[in-house]
């Protein structure tokens, strides 16, 4: 079932990905719409394949981090709203109006300049509101939201589509995360009927709710079926995961107990021990810091790596397996028989996050994308 040429692959179930998407969709209240958010190579998965399946499903706008991404989506297909998340570089904002994108606004001198292009383009410029609730990063902060959605609101050239926070503790503070909400919901004009108001990511999409101004969530990671964090509301929708993590034995040796193995002799053997080389290492996204900890599924079994991960090998301990053969299947991410490692627990031992562990997956890593459309 897997590449026989592929040394080290991602696959990409698209079937799994379609699934998720409906039971997103049809756990979301009524008139919420869907903005999916797909940048950085839609979270490792492979835009192209991914936006396609999107299109097909029903999604209501794309979500991107910059004009790049945004150009790649708008020749794939047109009429699909896109929306840059991030700030635009002055030379980017021609490409406003040659992809029909809209902007984020966060500052009274983006929406200056914005108009004064509207104007020189004699067209109209589509932008959300951006408001910082207490994240610190992008966004008008909240209190002073009112005097920049005056003068948007003033400018000929700009239309208010949408206005929008972001949560930066949804996974683990929902006290903060209810001020956010409250700072957020003070900061909406009265008459929010003809915008777009969102607010809730894959991690806020548990204290999503009924307060009628909110109509779209943006969701990223648990689309591809990984949720932010356990039981959150959406998880419970049954997602799949998507995406898994593939490598090869490359080679099989025994070495005598004491022997000092790996870069830096990280690890000494304590007793005659069978070892398997991996043809992966950290140059096609194995962390580094699962050197000594982390551990993979060899024929439905796991086996700890041993010593420092290397930029193209990895070490495993196969002494209480079986027959192991050079060629043999390793799963990094995903199921074998009735083992698993998840996403998430690949991330939590390497002390990182699901979206730094799919982004991480390197371009020499054939993504294989398997699962047709389901009807």
């Amino acid at each position: 079932m897997h590449p026989p040429h592929h040394r080290c692959w991602a696959e990409i179930d698209l079937a799994a990905f379609e699934r998720n998407l409906k039971r997103i969709q049809a756990a979301l209240p009524d008139g919420v719409r869907y903005v999916s958010v797909v940048k950085a190579d839609a979270y490792g998965h492979g835009m192209p394949q991914i936006v396609r399946r999107l299109m097909q499903s029903g999604v209501d706008c794309f979500a991107v981090a910059n004009v790049k991404e945004a150009a790649d989506i708008r020749h794939m297909g047109k009429g699909w709203p896109i929306l840059v998340l991030s700030p635009l570089l002055p030379e980017e904002d021609r490409f406003l109006i040659d992809y029909d994108l809209i902007a984020t606004v966060s500052t009274p001198e983006e929406a200056t300049r914005l108009n004064a292009l509207g104007k020189a383009h004699n067209t109209v410029i589509k932008v959300h509101l951006k408001i910082d609730t207490g994240m610190g990063r992008l966004g008008v902060w909240h209190e002073e939201a009112t005097t920049l959605r005056a003068q948007i609101n003033a400018a000929v050239h700009l239309h208010l589509e949408g206005i929008y926070t972001h949560f930066s503790s949804a996974d683990n503070d929902p006290a903060f995360t209810q001020l956010q909400r409250e700072r957020f919901l003070k900061a909406l004009p009265e008459d929010t009927d003809d915008l777009i108001i969102h607010a809730d990511n894959s991690a806020g999409l548990d204290t999503l709710s009924a307060e009628s101004p909110f109509n779209a969530v943006r969701v990223g990671l648990l689309q591809f079926g990984i949720p932010p964090y356990p039981n959150s509301a959406l998880g419970r929708a049954k997602v799949e995961p998507v995406f898994s993590f593939h490598t090869r034995v490359g080679l099989t040796k025994t070495l005598p107990a004491g022997t000092d193995i790996s870069y830096g002799r990280t690890h000494q053997l304590q007793r005659d021990t069978k070892i398997a080389i991996l043809t992966a290492g950290y140059a096609d996204g194995i962390p580094i810091e699962l050197s000594n900890k982390g551990s993979v599924l060899l024929h439905g079994e796991r086996c700890p790596i041993l010593g420092r991960v290397t930029m193209d090998q990895t070490i495993i301990d196969i002494t209480d397996m079986g027959t192991v053969e050079p060629g043999d299947h390793v799963v990094l991410i995903g199921q074998s028989d009735s083992a698993t490692i998840s996403a998430s627990e690949f991330s939590e031992t390497a002390s990182t996050i699901p979206w730094e562990t799919l982004c991480s997956v390197t371009k020499r890593v054939p993504r294989v994308y398997v699962g047709s459309r389901e009807i």
